[in-house]
């Protein structure tokens, strides 16, 4: 036979149960700049996860542990959440290949340091890479200034960071070939790197060495073979 059940044991029943229940997460209070640094790093790394189409307003605001509207607030759609998430990506990969090609360094070698730096971001990033330079929602204007100002900057870092070099002697007389070389070259390393993350070969060190030589390759084409020795 059991114990009679009394008041005090089916209060002390509750109270267990009151403690074992999983409470909800409560929601932190972020002021503006720091909640919107939150919503753009849940932001970069769902679609990071999924394609544009397959994330909703709501996957968003419940992994962020927001309502719809706060998100709103910051974000008006989805695509401007997804923008600012290129844009973030684009401003991280050229502030680090930039920080990595060290102005102590001869020209050849910041080019290989920053091409190394290059290719740590696209091996660690490689969906927000990918959604960079494919743009992921079509041709939107917004997108593609993002990754053409992204392209005119790394272009200009280059025609510019080679001082006393025949490239920025060259680029400095505005010799038109110079920059559509250094601009097409740009596109190879693009193109390369996708190519690449697909493939998952060869390793890094070859395919830097091969973006190298095609650069020199070019730079002797529109300069002239007396110039290799200048680098």
């Amino acid at each position: 036979m059991g114990l009679p059940r009394t008041p005090g044991r089916r209060v002390a029943r509750a109270v267990a149960r009151a403690l074992t229940k999983p409470r909800p997460r409560r929601r932190v209070r972020l002021d503006n700049d720091a909640r919107r640094a939150q919503l753009l790093e849940v932001g970069r790394k769902t679609f990071a996860e999924r394609t544009y189409d397959e994330v909703s307003i709501d996957d968003l605001a419940r992994s962020a542990g927001i309502s719809k509207g706060l998100l709103y607030h910051y974000f008006p759609t989805k695509r401007d959440l997804y923008v600012a998430g290129l844009r973030a990506t684009a401003d991280e990969l050229l502030t680090k290949t930039v920080a990595a090609a060290a102005p102590h360094l001869p020209p050849l070698e910041r080019i290989r340091a920053g091409l190394d730096a290059y290719l740590d971001f696209v091996i660690a990033h490689a969906r927000p890479f990918s959604a960079l330079l494919r743009g992921g929602i079509g041709s939107d204007p917004e997108v593609v200034g993002v990754i053409e100002s992204t392209r005119t900057a790394y272009v200009e870092r280059l025609l510019t960071d080679t001082e006393s070099t025949p490239l920025a002697v060259a680029a400095a007389s505005e010799v038109p070939l110079v920059r559509i070389g250094v601009r097409g070259w740009l596109g190879f390393v693009e193109a390369a790197s996708l190519e690449w993350l697909q493939l998952g070969r060869p390793d890094r060190r070859a395919l830097r060495d091969l973006l190298i030589d095609t650069l020199l390759a070019t730079l002797r084409t529109v300069l002239g073979p007396s110039t290799s020795g200048a680098w």
